[in-house]
């Protein structure tokens, strides 16, 4: 058994994918019509894991909405993506108008800092130490 996709609500999978191809590096992997107001959008990370995609799910029914904006409001990060500089990430994001929350920080075996995604989500960005 082995993860293949991983989900990410999204505000608007336009904006998504703009985000996370242009500011984040990402490639869109798939993009498939599934129907007149969804599809299925996926991307990978040319640095991670070879078959790994990450679905930019469209927030189609209202509880999505709520379990987004709760964890935004909490400062709870939606997912982790994970750097071997934590530093320069951070430079890069900002160099590319992505707000980063903070600075990076020790947090036991790791270092990290969250960012926005400017389609509703707070991600995780730890370098392992």
């Amino acid at each position: 058994m082995q993860i293949k996709i991983s989900s990410i609500f999204v505000d608007d999978q336009d904006k998504a994918l703009a985000f996370y191809t242009e500011k984040l590096g990402f490639r869109k992997m798939a993009d498939i019509p599934m129907g007149p107001t969804y599809r299925w959008l996926t991307v990978v990370s040319p640095e991670g894991v070879h078959g790994v995609e990450l679905a930019l799910e469209p927030m189609g029914f209202a509880p999505a909405k709520v379990y987004q904006k709760a964890l935004f409001d909490a400062n709870m990060p939606a997912t982790a993506f994970v750097t071997a500089d934590v530093e320069a990430e951070v430079k890069k994001l900002r160099e590319r108008g992505v707000v980063v929350r903070g600075e990076p920080e020790n947090m036991g075996p790791i270092k990290a800092v969250m960012f926005e995604d400017g389609c509703g989500n707070l991600i995780h960005l730890v370098q392992p130490l």
